[in-house]
């Protein structure tokens, strides 16, 4: 999409919120306004209503805001000097609006104003300059929900009210078409469908319980990170769930992210914390022995259990949690050697998104911001780590944006960003570069000079938590795993009870193979048991019946696949071991073509 065409349609959806609003107005007079911004898939308006609404009402505020858009009104934008905003928002008896005026006038910051028709709102803009240039048949009204006031859940619940509205209806119905392939691969709905994961209100808010198959999952993620991280030269370390709040305060964390920390557990005159990240027990290790250059690259990783204090009302199922395990790494290096490492974790991302046919990815360089104090104050460390990252990036010749003010507060880092079934884009993994922890845990090395010198450390999780990265591959699969992920990888589904005990050798041979194999010998009709495959999403059915038995053969079925392909069982032994070893992610017609 061309630039010029987002920032129409950016302009678009900003105006539509103000339509919303005037439409609320003029149907609920005493309803009061929050902010109406534009988003990625439209706009929303948050209003504190008199009578709660609800999806019923929607129809007829539609219904409005389309009558107004038909009249072609014009937006006019206008500023007010403090006193006479302060005033006008009073005599609208609009508070929340109230509150962000005062906020602005301290900041010294001018107030504008856009009317529109009857209707009259505090906003910065841009806008359109008259509602015909709304696409009549691009926007709809979609969803009620309620949102807390500037996103603090101490303040008051609002009524959200989301629009869709695109550049034309095409898009707007491919957006809608790809909304409900995203709510049947939802992997809140498929976790519980599949038995995966659970949140038990007994055990708490964003706090997991990984399912026997959930269990699978992780597992397969941690052999695939110890295979390529032992392969790289990395040394697995194990670090305690619980620490002394002496070492955040050595590392910064409870000055930069204490907010984001579970409050402190106080014992032995001692305050410790829930272990919210890995680094800070990395470097301990580091610094327990001398290290040399010689010694250099060191990378330590774990597959480390942290905790971090989201607020619940940003919780979503494994996307965003509070208990999560993460695949963590710390590679500390001299400069000689830190371009060379930071593209070698590039490429175990690029590695690890292609094994999973993750192709929709794209990188974002995170800088800091000079304007605030949140970041480590070093101009110059700033700027040669930032010129450093961004040769790189180069160097490894993939697109990226760069961001400011979202950098860790030690350093650069690089997000990779993967759009997701329904194009959201969400951050996968990281990449971060850190200039400052080797001088505050007085990290050093020998060089060839028998000088000390700080290393750079750079921290990677290349396929971040269990909890956001499992999220990701349920919906990317819609939960028919490859056979080396699925938890089931064979299901064996004899057409007849007496074929049972021809069914248990055949899932015998592949117990002892190692291959994860079930057996439906239940009571169930032979065509139930085949939904009920399906259902499962098994990426092998083998189906057995009288003359499979005879001949030592099965008739293999693959998910997905309408064909299905009879043959020895030794054969099929040969494939389904070749496909897990490989890790393949295709799904041939043929089950016994490897290309």
């Amino acid at each position: 999409m061309a630039k010029e065409h987002n920032e129409q349609l950016y302009k678009v959806r900003h105006s539509l919120s103000h339509v919303l609003a005037a439409a609320v107005k003029e149907l609920y007079p005493e309803a009061q306004l929050g902010i109406g911004p534009p988003v990625d898939n439209g706009f929303y308006y948050d209003f504190v209503f008199p009578t709660p609404i609800s999806a019923e009402d929607l129809p007829k505020i539609e219904k409005k805001m389309k009558h107004l858009v038909k009249q072609n009104i014009a937006f006019e934008r206008y500023e007010l000097p403090g006193e006479e905003a302060l005033q006008k928002l009073n005599d609208d008896n609009e508070p929340y609006k109230i509150e962000m005026c005062n906020e602005y006038l301290a900041a010294g910051e001018a107030i504008s104003f856009y009317k529109s028709g009857a209707f009259t709102d505090m906003c910065e803009g841009p806008h359109i300059v008259n509602t015909n240039e709304i696409p009549k048949s691009a926007f709809e009204l979609d969803s009620v929900a309620g949102a807390y006031w500037r996103g603090d859940e101490k303040n008051i619940m609002m009524t959200r009210i989301y629009g869709l509205a695109f550049a034309g209806k095409e898009e707007l119905d491919a957006y809608k078409k790809r909304r409900e392939l995203a709510q049947e691969r939802d992997h809140r709905k498929l976790g519980k469908q599949l038995q995966i994961f659970h949140i038990a209100d007994e055990v708490g808010k964003g706090l997991p319980l990984w399912l026997p198959n959930g269990g699978i999952l992780r597992h397969e993620l941690e052999k695939l990170a110890y295979e390529a991280e032992f392969k790289h030269g990395y040394k697995q370390v194990n670090t305690p769930h619980i620490t002394r709040g002496q070492l955040y305060e050595i590392s910064g964390h409870l000055k930069h992210y204490k907010e984001s920390l579970y409050p402190p557990m106080h014992f032995d005159d001692e305050d410790y914390y829930m272990k919210p990240m890995n680094c800070p027990h990395h470097h301990l290790i580091y610094r327990e022995v001398v290290r040399s250059y010689r010694d250099l690259p060191l990378r330590l990783t774990e597959y480390g259990s942290v905790y971090r204090y989201e607020k619940s009302g940003e919780l979503a199922g494994l996307l965003r949690v509070r208990g999560m395990t993460m695949n963590d790494a710390h590679i500390y290096t001299d400069e000689e050697h830190l371009s060379s490492e930071l593209l070698k974790v590039m490429e175990l991302h690029k590695y690890y998104y292609e094994l999973f046919g993750l192709d929709d990815f794209w990188m974002r360089l995170s800088i800091h911001d000079v304007n605030k104090d949140k970041f480590v104050d070093n101009v110059e460390l700033w700027e040669h780590t930032i010129k450093l990252m961004r040769s790189m990036l180069k160097e490894f010749g993939m697109d990226y944006e760069e961001v400011a003010g979202e950098a860790a507060f030690y350093g650069p880092k690089i997000d990779f960003q993967i759009t997701n079934v329904i194009g959201r884009e969400e951050t996968a993994s990281t990449n971060q570069l850190d200039f400052t922890s080797a001088q505050r845990f007085n990290l050093v090395y020998i060089d060839r000079d028998g000088k000390e010198q700080r290393p750079y450390i750079i921290h990677r999780a290349p396929l971040g938590t269990h909890e956001r990265f499992i999220s990701f591959l349920i919906e990317h699969y819609g939960g028919a795993f490859p056979t080396w992920l699925a938890p089931v990888q064979a299901l064996i589904v004899p057409v007849a009870p007496e074929l049972n005990e021809y069914a248990a050798k055949l899932r015998d041979e592949l117990f002892d193979k190692m291959v994860r194999v079930e057996v439906d010998d239940s009571a169930d009709s032979f065509n139930k048991k085949i939904r009920n495959a399906a259902t499962s999403k098994a990426p092998n059915v083998l189906i057995v019946g009288r003359r499979e038995a005879e001949e030592g053969q099965i008739t293999h079925r693959r998910y997905g696949v309408q064909d299905q392909q009879t043959m020895p069982f030794a054969q099929f032994v040969a494939w389904i071991e070749d496909e897990i070893k490989y890790r393949r992610n295709s799904r041939p017609l043929n089950p016994l073509d490897k290309a």
